[in-house]
C-alpha cells in the first residue's frame, strides 16, 4: 500500500503516517493539492491520499478526474467535526478519519480499500477454473491478454495476477485505451516533455514509467489507434519508450497485462490490430467466463454488491425474496456482472431491507424465454413467427436505425446515463457509443445526461 499524505506533517497527521508505516505501507508527503498532484504527474503513484479536511479537497478530487489519475481520496481532521466531514464526503472522499488516528479504524481503511478493487467473488466452478491458470501464471513475467465480454471483471483479475505475482510491491497501474481521446492516449501513455504540444506546461511521466517495477494494464488495447500500436510493440519488444517531444529512450521494467471484449483475430483480418502486436501480447491467453456462464456466482454476487451499496447508503440489507433470486437467475446478463452490479445497486436503493421483484428493474431477454439460435446462427421458425395467435412484433415496420437508436438510449436510461457501462452492455466500444450519440443530438434528440466525468462523456 502505497500513502500519500497532503498536509503538514505534524502532530496528529504524522501519527497516522507512522500507523501507516507500522501496518506496511509505504508513506510519502506533501503540503497542499497543488504539490500532490506534481508528484503523481511525476511517477510517484500512490493507492490511497490522506488528506487534511481544512484542505481544499473539492479540488484536488476535481484534478485527479481531470487528469484521470485514479486514487482514492479519504479526508481527515480533529474530532468528530460533523459539518467537516459531510463536506468532504460529498466532495468525493471515499472515508473521514477523526483524529487523533485510531490503528484499527486506519487498518480497516486499507483493507477496504484493497478489498474494492481486488475482490473475486465466487464458487462457480467455470470460474474457479480460470483463476487456477491465474494463480499458475501470476508469478511468471510474461504477458497476458485477458479476454471476455464486457462486465466480465476483467480488471479485477489483472489485478488478482499482479497481487499474486512477484511484482505484488510494486504499483499497478491501469489505462482505458478506449476512454481517453486518441490524441490524449500516447501522452497518456508515454509521458511528455515540457513544451511538447499546446498546454504542456511541465514534464508528465507517462502510465509505462509510472508503473515500473510494477504492473500495467492496458484496457480494452483493441480501441487503440494503428499509429500507436506501432509505438507500443516497440515499448514490448525494446523495454524503452519515448516521451513525446523526449529526445532520449526511457528504460522500463514493467509486466504488461491487455484486456479486450472483441474477437481479436477479426480485428487482426480487417486490419484494425496489428498481428505481431497480437502475438507479443498474447503469450498467455486468459480467457473469463459471461456471468450466464457461471450461473451460480449470480446469487453471491448479488448479495455481495447488496451489502456494499447498503453500507455505503446507510441502508439496512435483510436479505432477497426467493421470486427476486429466481429473477436474478433467469436473467441473461449481456452487460455481465457489470449489469448486475448496476441492478443490485438499484434494488438497493428502491428497496426497505428486503429486495424483492418490484425493486429489480431489469431489461432484455432471460434464459427461460430466449430461444436458442437454428443452426447455421439463425432463430429458428418457432422463434419468429408468433405464439398461440398473437400479434406480429411491434418491431416489424421499423427500420434497423430506429430499433438501433431506441436500444441505445433505453439502455442508457437504464444504466443512469453511464457510458461506459452502456457500451458494454450493448457491445460496442465507448467510441463507437460517442458517435451514434452525437449523431443523435444533431437530429434534435434529446440524449441522456451522463454521470461520468466532463471528458467521458458524448
Amino acid at each position: 500500500m502505497r500513502l500519500l499524505i497532503v498536509g503538514p506533517l505534524s502532530g496528529y497527521i504524522s501519527a497516522a503516517g507512522k500507523i501507516a508505516m507500522a501496518r506496511g505501507a509505504k508513506v510519502s508527503q506533501v503540503d497542499d493539492a497543488d504539490r500532490a498532484m506534481s508528484a503523481l504527474r511525476a511517477g510517484q503513484g500512490a493507492d490511497l491520499i490522506m488528506m487534511d479536511v481544512k484542505l481544499d479537497i473539492a479540488t484536488l478530487i476535481r484534478a485527479l478526474k481531470e487528469e484521470r489519475i485514479h486514487v482514492p481520496v479519504v479526508a481527515c481532521g480533529i474530532g468528530t467535526d460533523t459539518g467537516a466531514a459531510v463536506r468532504a464526503i460529498k466532495a468525493g472522499a471515499k472515508e473521514y478519519i477523526p483524529l487523533p488516528p485510531d490503528a484499527n479504524l486506519i487498518a480497516s481503511v486499507f483493507e477496504a480499500v484493497a478489498a474494492e478493487s481486488n475482490a473475486v467473488v465466487h464458487r462457480d466452478p467455470a470460474m474457479a477454473q480460470v483463476l487456477r491458470l491465474a494463480d499458475q501464471i501470476a508469478p511468471s513475467d510474461a504477458s497476458i491478454l485477458v479476454t471476455g465480454e464486457s462486465g466480465t471483471g476483467k480488471e479485477v483479475i489483472a489485478r488478482y495476477i499482479h497481487r499474486k505475482s512477484r511484482r505484488a510491491n510494486g504499483p499497478f497501474i491501469s489505462v482505458n485505451c478506449a476512454a481517453i481521446p486518441e490524441n490524449l492516449l500516447e501522452s497518456e501513455l508515454f509521458g511528455h516533455e515540457k513544451g511538447a504540444f499546446t498546454g504542456a506546461a511541465a514534464r508528465r511521466i507517462g502510465k509505462f514509467e509510472e508503473a515500473n517495477g510494477g504492473t500495467l494494464l492496458l484496457d480494452e488495447v483493441t480501441e487503440m489507434h494503428p499509429r500507436l500500436q506501432a509505438k507500443l510493440l516497440r515499448a514490448i519488444q525494446e523495454r524503452e519508450i519515448d516521451r513525446v517531444g523526449g529526445n532520449h529512450p526511457v528504460k522500463i521494467d514493467i509486466r504488461l497485462i491487455a484486456t479486450s471484449n472483441r474477437d481479436i483475430e477479426e480485428a487482426v483480418r480487417k486490419g484494425e490490430f496489428r498481428d505481431d502486436l497480437h502475438f507479443r501480447l498474447n503469450v498467455v491467453g486468459l480467457r473469463l467466463p459471461a456471468l450466464r456462464e457461471r450461473p451460480r456466482d449470480i446469487e453471491l454476487l448479488a448479495e455481495h454488491f447488496a451489502k456494499k451499496y447498503a453500507e455505503q447508503n446507510g441502508q439496512e440489507f435483510l436479505g432477497m425474496t426467493d421470486a427476486a433470486r429466481q429473477m436474478l437467475a433467469r436473467h441473461h446478463w449481456r452487460g455481465n456482472v457489470r449489469e448486475l452490479e448496476n441492478a443490485v445497486h438499484r434494488a438497493v436503493l428502491l428497496s426497505s431491507g428486503v429486495i424483492d421483484i418490484d425493486a429489480i428493474m431489469l431489461t432484455g431477454s432471460t434464459h427461460s424465454n430466449t430461444p436458442a439460435p437454428a443452426a447455421g446462427g439463425r432463430p429458428s421458425a418457432s422463434a419468429e413467427a408468433p405464439q398461440d395467435g398473437g400479434t406480429v412484433s411491434t418491431l416489424v415496420g421499423r427500420t434497423v436505425a430506429d430499433v438501433e437508436r431506441d436500444l441505445i438510449i433505453e439502455t442508457l436510461q437504464h444504466c443512469l446515463g453511464n457510458r461506459t457501462h452502456a457500451a458494454g452492455i450493448l457491445g460496442i466500444s465507448i467510441r463507437t457509443l460517442r458517435n451514434k450519440l452525437q449523431q443523435y443530438r444533431q437530429d434534435g434528440l434529446v440524449v441522456p445526461l451522463s454521470g461520468e466525468p466532463e471528458h467521458l462523456r458524448a
